[in-house]
């Protein structure tokens, strides 16, 4: 992929987002060294929570995915704003942990995942494969679907 992130974004039609400021006592990110560790994003479209409930009883496997993208796109806004909007400066996505809520016998988290997986090597190319944690959950902050952190390497 030869366009930069900000050009797959615009191709893909997304425009970020401002990034959500922290509801309780944690930041938006830490740092250390070159690796930063984006804290967990919920899909929070326009101040509305659009996903809600469990993944293959209340929404279905594909909203599940879209639930995913959505949080991936507020992950890259994060990292857009503590690049200072520069996103060339990632160096790679190195690492999702996405959280699925699910009823026991659901076992298609991975599916669920790619929804964002996807987006980030849409948008980085190489530099957005990355490793990845699918897992079920019970239940999940303000009964989000999905909600998705990221270990990020930024020059």
């Amino acid at each position: 992929m030869s366009n930069s992130p900000k050009e797959n974004l615009e191709n893909l039609g997304i425009s970020l987002p401002e990034p959500v400021a922290p509801v309780a006592n944690y930041v938006p990110y830490t740092q250390s060294g070159s690796l930063y560790s984006i804290s967990g994003q919920i899909p929070l479209k326009d101040g509305a929570l659009p996903y809600t409930g469990k993944v293959g009883v209340d929404i279905s496997l594909e909203k599940g995915q879209e639930a995913a993208r959505l949080c991936a796109i507020n992950i890259i806004a994060q990292i857009n704003s503590l690049c200072g909007g520069d996103l060339t400066k990632v160096n790679r996505i190195v690492k999702l942990g996405v959280f699925i809520n699910c009823d026991n016998g659901f076992g298609d988290q991975p599916e669920v995942a790619n929804g964002a997986s996807d987006l980030m090597v849409e948008v980085f190319g190489d530099k957005g494969k990355h490793s990845r944690s699918a897992v079920g959950t019970n239940a999940l902050p303000r009964n989000v679907s999905v909600e998705i952190d990221a270990l990020v390497d930024i020059s």
